[in-house]
C-alpha cells in the first residue's frame, strides 16, 4: 500500500483567494466524479458507498470551512488538509455509523489533495504478479475495485469487522482479515497464508500447512460451484438459507447465489439520502419491486432503523452524547410515529399486490411491550406476520414472553455482541470485542431460539455471524431456524450445513457454549466439528 501524501506545509498561498478557491472547487469535483465513475463501475453495495463518498466531499459545511481557510491566506492543500480533518475530528466524536465514515473522509482528502499537487492518490501497489496486500486499512475507492486476479487476499492492522473495508470485501468474496495488529511486523517477500473462516494468517508456513491450505481452497471453489440447492443439513434437516439486502436492485443476484428468500431488507436506503421522508407511493413502488423478485418466498423486512447515529432531520436529528444507547430504530420511529404508520401502509399495498410472504419486524426491540405496540400496530394495518429483531440483551432475556407476542423474531448479531460486551461494533479501537463467537453471546442466542421453541415460533439469525461457515452450524445447533447472510457467502454456508447432522451441529455448539472466550470457543467448535468429520 502506498504511503499516504505528507502533510501540506502551513505557507502563504501565492494566488489569490479566488484563485485558490477555483482551484479546490475543480479538484473536489473531479475526485467526487471518479468516485462515482468507480462505484457505478464496482456496482452493489460498493456503488452506494462511494456516491456516500462523493456527496461528502461536495458537502456544504466542507465547502464553507475550505473558503474560510483560503480567505485567510492559506493554500488549497493546506484549506483542504486542515478542512477535512477538522470535520473527520467531528465526525470521529459522534461515534458509532458517523464515527466509522471518519475514515472515509480522510481518503477524500488524500485524493483531493493528490488531485491539486498533479499526483497519482495513494492507491494499491502493483508488483506484477499475485500478492496478499497488506495495510493499515483500505480506501472503499481502492476496495470496491480490487483485481481479484492479482490480489489473492487483504490484511489490514487497522478497522473493525463493520469497517467499509470489511463489508466490501464480503460482498465481493475476498479472502480478508481486518484488525490483525501484528501484521504491522509482515514484511515485502514473506509468503502467508490467509485463513479468514479461522481468522489466522500463518507466516512462513511449512509445506504441509501449505498443502492444507489448497486443499481447503480446493474445496470451497468446488461448493461455490456446486448444483444450488435449498439450505439443509446433512440428515435432510430444511435450514433456509436467505439473503441480506439493502435496495431491491440486489435481488436478482441474490436470486441467482441461491437465496431462498430476504432475511432481511433494510429499508434505509430510501430516508438516508432524503431531505424529507419519502412518501407512501415512493415506498409502495420501491417494496412492490422487491417483492416481485421473490414470488412464493419469504421477504423479510425490517422498519427504519434510523435516529441516534443516523440522524434524520424528519425523524431524529437532537445530539446524544452517547447516541449508541440513545434513541434509534423503534423509539426513534414511536416519537415520529406518522413515519412508521406511513412505511406500514406503503408496506401493505406492496403486499397485496405481489405473491410474496411479507413478514416486518421492528428493529431495536427492548421490552414486552415494545415488542406488542409494534405487533399490534402492524396487524392494524393488514401485516400478516409482523416480528421483531433481537439486538439487545433484554430481549434475549425476555424472549419467551417477547415471542407470545410477536410472530418471529430476528436476531442482528452485529448488534447483539456489541451491547452484550459493551464495545461499539463500529470503533476498530475496540475490535477484538465484536466477535459474536464469544460464549456470552451465544448464550444470548440460545435463550432466543428456546423462546421461539417454547411458542412454536421462528428465530432466525440476519447478523454477519450466519456468514461465517463454521459460525452458521453453531447456531443451528443452538436452535435457529434461518441464516440470512450476504448472498456472496451462501455457498460456503450452504456446503458448511451439508457436513452434519442436527445431533452434530447440537454437539458443536455446546462445545463452542463451554468455552471461556470467543477465541477458545471458535477452537472448540473446530475441535469438535474435525471429530465428529473424522
Amino acid at each position: 500500500m502506498a504511503d499516504p501524501l505528507p502533510a501540506p506545509s502551513d505557507v502563504p498561498s501565492t494566488l489569490t483567494p479566488d484563485e485558490e478557491l477555483a482551484r479546490v472547487r475543480e479538484a473536489v469535483a473531479a475526485v467526487a466524479r471518479e468516485l462515482e465513475e468507480r462505484g457505478s463501475k464496482a456496482g452493489g453495495l460498493a456503488r452506494d458507498v462511494l456516491e456516500a463518498q462523493a456527496m461528502m466531499a461536495e458537502d456544504p459545511t466542507l465547502d464553507t470551512e475550505v473558503s474560510t481557510r483560503v480567505n485567510a491566506g492559506k493554500t488549497g492543500e493546506y484549506a483542504v488538509h486542515e478542512a477535512f480533518a477538522s470535520f473527520r475530528d467531528t465526525l470521529a466524536a459522534m461515534g458509532g455509523y458517523l464515527g466509522e465514515r471518519a475514515a472515509d473522509l480522510d481518503d477524500v482528502a488524500q485524493r483531493v489533495i493528490a488531485r491539486l499537487r498533479g499526483l497519482p492518490a495513494p492507491g494499491v501497489p502493483d508488483p506484477g504478479h499475485p500478492f496478499v496486500l497488506v495495510a493499515k486499512d483500505l480506501a472503499p475507492a481502492d476496495t470496491a475495485l480490487l483485481d481479484l486476479d492479482q490480489v489473492l487476499a487483504l490484511v489490514t492492522t487497522d478497522g473493525g469487522p463493520t469497517s467499509h473495508t470489511a463489508i466490501l470485501a464480503r460482498e465481493k468474496s475476498i479472502v480478508a482479515i481486518v484488525g490483525a495488529a501484528a501484521a504491522k511486523d509482515l514484511v515485502d517477500g514473506q509468503t502467508v497464508i490467509v485463513d479468514a473462516a479461522k481468522g489466522v494468517v500463518t507466516v512462513d508456513p511449512t509445506e504441509d500447512e501449505r498443502a492444507q491450505a489448497q486443499n481447503r481452497a480446493d474445496a470451497r471453489a468446488a461448493a461455490a460451484s456446486a448444483p444450488l440447492t435449498p439450505g439443509a443439513l446433512k440428515d435432510g434437516s430444511a435450514v433456509p438459507l436467505l439473503a441480506n439486502l439493502g435496495k431491491p436492485g440486489g435481488a436478482a443476484e441474490a436470486v441467482e447465489l441461491g437465496a431462498e428468500g430476504v432475511g432481511l431488507f433494510r429499508t434505509e436506503f430510501l430516508f438516508l439520502s432524503a431531505t424529507q421522508a419519502p412518501t407512501v407511493d415512493e415506498q409502495t413502488a420501491s417494496y412492490t419491486e422487491l417483492l416481485k423478485a421473490f414470488p412464493g418466498k419469504k421477504v423479510v423486512v425490517r422498519a427504519l432503523d434510523a435516529g441516534a447515529d443516523k440522524p434524520l432531520a424528519f425523524l431524529n436529528d437532537a445530539h446524544e452524547d452517547n447516541p449508541a444507547l440513545g434513541l434509534r430504530g423503534l423509539r426513534a420511529l414511536r416519537a415520529s410515529e406518522d413515519i412508521l404508520r406511513e412505511q406500514l401502509t406503503a408496506l401493505a399495498n406492496a403486499d397485496a399486490a405481489t405473491d410474496a410472504d411479507l413478514w416486518v419486524m421492528a428493529p431495536m426491540v427492548a421490552t414486552v411491550e415494545e415488542a406488542d405496540y409494534f405487533v399490534a400496530l402492524a396487524k392494524e394495518y393488514g401485516i400478516k406476520t409482523a416480528g421483531v429483531m433481537v439486538e439487545v440483551p433484554s430481549s434475549a432475556i425476555q424472549a419467551k414472553r417477547i415471542l407470545q407476542i410477536a410472530d418471529f423474531a430476528s436476531i442482528g448479531t452485529n448488534d447483539l455482541t456489541q451491547y452484550t460486551l459493551a464495545a461499539d461494533r463500529l470503533l476498530g479501537s475496540v475490535a477484538s470485542y465484536q466477535d459474536p463467537w464469544h460464549p456470552a453471546v451465544l448464550e444470548l442466542i440460545k435463550m432466543t431460539a428456546d423462546g421461539g421453541k417454547t411458542n412454536g415460533k421462528p428465530v432466525g439469525i440476519c447478523g454477519e455471524a450466519a456468514a461465517d461457515p463454521l459460525l452458521a452450524v453453531v447456531l443451528v445447533g443452538l436452535g435457529a431456524t434461518t441464516l440470512s447472510m450476504a448472498p456472496t457467502a451462501l455457498a460456503d454456508v450452504r456446503a458448511s450445513l451439508l457436513q452434519y447432522t442436527r445431533e452434530d451441529a447440537e454437539r458443536i455448539a455446546a462445545a463452542a457454549l463451554a468455552a471461556d472466550d470467543a477465541a477458545s470457543a471458535r477452537s472448540a467448535a473446530q475441535a469438535a466439528a474435525e471429530n465428529l468429520a473424522g
